[in-house]
């Protein structure tokens, strides 16, 4: 990987030998054993959480009631059950050691640790794997023209859900902001407030995962046990389950007045334009004219969500977090200049 002024080349492995790829921007998207970070000579964080785990995916040969998403914290053996899909489920467990998995991932272990969920005439053991459940965190994610997203940037353990999310929610604020510095519409600075608006979520994300991981992983039957009690206390007291709430956004394409909602993920609600009814991107991707769309807010989300703002006029970015909010008219003029002002676009705002 060579850097220049104005572009990248990678030399890499192909079909029929070595080529030359050449690119404006380069994404590092390749894992938590990324050649890209290597390459750019960018350190990490480590959080020391560090543990063994062995993952076995299966394929359902029919419709079996398996748990969509469960943390099992048995002390004899954490266990972590995630749906893959409709077709697949995965079944990850802790390990004593590293040394274990060489023994546990004979398929005839691997049965017995799920034979109160799965049967081979359920479904297919299709892959045992090993893993060591990190946490690290990259010191730089933009290094001239390259930048770093997913694994690469970051690995968190998975006791949240939250590392491909998380990967998602990289790619989704480079897109925007790679579209706009390749059209011309924004300087290439703002690519700076990539790393502001993600890392703070990322590390917040993190330390919640690596928290709820020691809850999970205890191996002290007493102490298991006093964890299981305080726990089911709280939840008596709460009446229901405790919502998990991730951090907003900040430091970065924001409106510069801090109003309620600024930096906060926007809502997805149902609406209807007279000829059909979908979640309002739906809409978007159909007429290609956002702008010119008039909807009916259907089961009152919008509604609610500006009354919980207290505002009337809310700019939402393309990676749903909102932008800012205004509450009069006025107000709202002003937020779009701000936007358009912020993206060097030259416009003629309406007034009234």
């Amino acid at each position: 990987m060579e850097q220049h002024p104005e572009h990248v080349t990678l030399t890499v492995d192909g079909p029929e030998g070595p080529r030359r790829v050449t690119a404006r921007y380069v994404l590092g998207c390749d894992g938590g054993n990324s050649f890209v970070r290597s390459a750019l000579g960018v350190g990490t964080q480590d959080y020391g959480f560090s543990e063994p785990w062995m993952v076995c995916d299966f394929r359902f040969r029919r419709p079996t009631p398996v748990p969509y998403a469960l943390q099992l914290g048995d002390p004899q053996g954490p266990t972590s059950i995630i749906s893959l899909g409709p077709a697949h489920h995965r079944f990850s467990f802790m390990l004593d050691s590293a040394d274990a998995f060489a023994t546990e991932r004979d398929a005839e272990r691997v049965w017995k640790r799920v034979v109160s969920y799965l049967t081979p005439g359920d479904a297919d053991l299709i892959r045992v794997a090993t893993y060591t459940f990190r946490s690290l965190i990259a010191d730089d994610w933009r290094r001239g023209r390259v930048l770093l997203a997913g694994d690469a940037a970051h690995q968190m353990p998975p006791f949240l859900g939250q590392g491909m999310c998380s990967g998602f929610r990289d790619a989704q604020n480079l897109a925007f902001k790679l579209d706009l510095v390749l059209r011309g519409a924004a300087d290439e600075g703002l690519l700076d407030t990539y790393q502001s608006e993600r890392e703070p979520h990322v590390r917040a994300v993190t330390e919640k995962g690596i928290e709820l991981g020691h809850l999970q992983t205890l191996r002290d039957p007493d102490k298991a046990a006093e964890r299981d009690r305080r726990l089911l206390a709280r939840r008596a007291e709460a009446g229901a389950p405790e919502a998990i709430r991730l951090p907003g956004l900040d430091h970065g394409l924001f409106a510069r007045t801090s109003a309620t909602g600024r930096g906060r993920l926007s809502v997805q609600g149902v609406v209807d334009d007279g000829t059909r009814r979908d979640r309002l991107d739906q809409g978007e991707r159909t007429t290609g004219d956002p702008g010119a769309l008039f909807v009916h807010d259907v089961d009152g989300t919008y509604r609610d969500w500006f009354t919980d703002l207290s505002c009337s006029a809310v700019v939402v970015r393309p990676d749903f977090y909102v932008f800012g909010t205004a509450s009069t008219p006025d107000a709202a003029v002003a937020l779009a200049g701000e936007l358009l002002g912020t993206l060097r676009k030259e416009a003629a705002l309406p007034r009234g």
